[in-house]
């Protein structure tokens, strides 16, 4: 006896067929969101990229180019490394003495503090009533606000007073304030007892690299 097809006596058995069809539709449209945020995400860490490279991060004698640090602690001499030990402003204040700092805090992976302070140290520089909108609102998206690409460690507070008082030239200095005092007391005191810093103080001319 010939068996029927079992599709035309029960036609119902076919909606597997259109069932697989609309999930696999189901399954694309739910991809899509996916892609998107790590499209989007990537956009994110790209213009984070381009805003670290912008020059303006590093005029007045600031982060030099990548390697410059060891170019730079090659020509300090014991004196000059003794002058850092003496305030945390001296050492900021100089082109070596900052390169040399922002190295050590790579190595502890805080170096988005150092580059706030830069960021804030240029933005109160800003020549124009019209550079200060732009700045301040990529500072705050870079630093401040909650899961920045490289959020500081700030209290509630200063957040939102920081908010409210952009774009005036002093919108950051209360943030910048404790980031400072973040670095003088934490970081500083652990910059002065590294090896490197010990072996300026001694006459090494090239400190390992490695260890900055």
């Amino acid at each position: 006896m010939k068996m029927e097809n079992p599709l035309l006596l029960f036609p119902q058995l076919n909606i597997s067929a259109s069932k697989d069809k609309a999930y696999y539709k189901k399954s694309v449209i739910k991809e899509e969101p996916h892609k998107a945020s790590k499209a989007g995400a990537k956009q994110k860490r790209n213009r984070l990229s381009l805003l670290l490279q912008k020059p303006e991060f590093h005029e007045g004698d600031h982060l030099g180019k990548p390697g410059s640090l060891t170019k730079a602690a090659s020509s300090v001499s014991p004196e000059e490394a003794v002058k850092w030990g003496e305030s945390f402003d001296k050492l900021l204040s100089e082109k070596a003495g900052l390169d040399a700092f922002t190295k050590f805090l790579k190595t502890e992976f805080s170096e988005e503090n150092i580059e706030f302070w830069i960021a804030c140290e240029d933005y109160k520089k800003s020549k124009s009533a019209h550079e200060l909108l732009p700045k301040a609102k990529t500072i705050f998206e870079t630093f401040i606000q909650k899961d920045a690409p490289k959020e500081v460690n700030l209290d509630f507070h200063t957040k939102e007073a920081t908010s409210r008082g952009m774009p005036a030239r002093g919108t950051f200095e209360a943030a910048q304030s404790t980031v400072y005092r973040l670095m003088e007391q934490d970081s500083y005191p652990r910059f002065l007892r590294s090896a490197p810093y010990l072996g300026l103080l001694q006459g090494n001319a090239r400190p390992d690299p490695a260890l900055w």
